[in-house]
């Protein structure tokens, strides 16, 4: 069923008032600040999924507002396109303590909202930011060095999309060659953008579960050994405006 904008942006701020009590998870629960749902257009065309908010991210409430989530804003101006053009989300909506991986359990739980973004967005092509989303939403453990700028039709939740892997910001930050990589795939988007969108599959198709994903496909497992990121730096955050307020209709992008 396609939805009308002024549909859509009510239907996500339900999925979000949802979200923000949350409980299925009770370490990430008593430890957030707050769930970090996800922020930009709620019309958009892409989609940005990461892996998990960050320290800054779970007191903003609001995903990529380190210093990766600049270089990414960069980036995409440099394709003519800007954060409020585009929707950015994680695998995971609540910070993992010390910035831990995610735990399959609590991918399973959180995986519901996702997928009712995706549902409700109805974006075009999906870009996975780095090896954990990537490998999660392949339900492959295929690593991103591979993948990267190699776009395929996936089917998640029960929308299908162009699924565009590219390497993380953070990648750039510590890598600083990377940067040309992230470029180039980010040249790209303009064209995926102008294709028409997948055909919808007629019925729910089967979706990986992240009970079922085999072990190689946390980040760590089956790792890239020139962008091995220490979890607890795996992004750098500037000094940001202490005490901010929780996200308003505008920084989720529901306009």
């Amino acid at each position: 069923m396609t939805r009308s904008p002024v549909e859509r942006r009510e239907d996500l701020k339900a999925c979000f008032e949802e979200a923000k009590g949350c409980t299925r998870c009770p370490q990430l629960a008593s430890t957030r600040t707050q769930v970090v749902f996800g922020a930009g257009n709620a019309n958009a065309d892409l989609m940005f999924v990461g892996e998990a908010p960050g320290a800054k991210e779970d007191e903003q409430g609001v995903p990529f507002v380190g210093a990766a989530g600049k270089l990414l804003s960069q980036l995409l101006e440099e394709v003519g396109l800007s954060r409020d053009d585009v929707f950015i989300a994680n695998t995971l909506k609540c910070r993992p303590p010390q910035n831990r991986d995610p735990a399959p359990v609590e991918l399973e739980n959180c995986q519901e909202y996702l997928w009712r973004q995706i549902e409700l967005i109805e974006p075009k092509v999906i870009c996975t930011l780095g090896n954990f989303a990537t490998k999660l939403l392949r339900g492959d453990p295929t690593g991103i060095s591979r993948i990267h700028g190699q776009p395929e039709i996936r089917v998640l939740g029960r929308r299908a999309v162009r699924l565009f892997p590219i390497y993380h910001p953070a990648a750039a930050l510590y890598t600083r060659s990377m940067l040309a990589t992230l470029q180039e795939d980010f040249a790209r988007l303009p064209a995926l953008l102008e294709l028409p969108p997948p055909d919808q599959p007629q019925a729910p198709e089967p979706v990986v579960h992240p009970e079922a994903v085999p072990e190689e496909l946390t980040p760590n497992a089956v790792a890239e050994p020139e962008l091995a990121i220490p979890a607890a730096e795996r992004e750098p955050e500037p000094e940001l405006t202490p005490e901010a307020p929780p996200p308003s209709d505008e920084q989720l992008g529901l306009f």
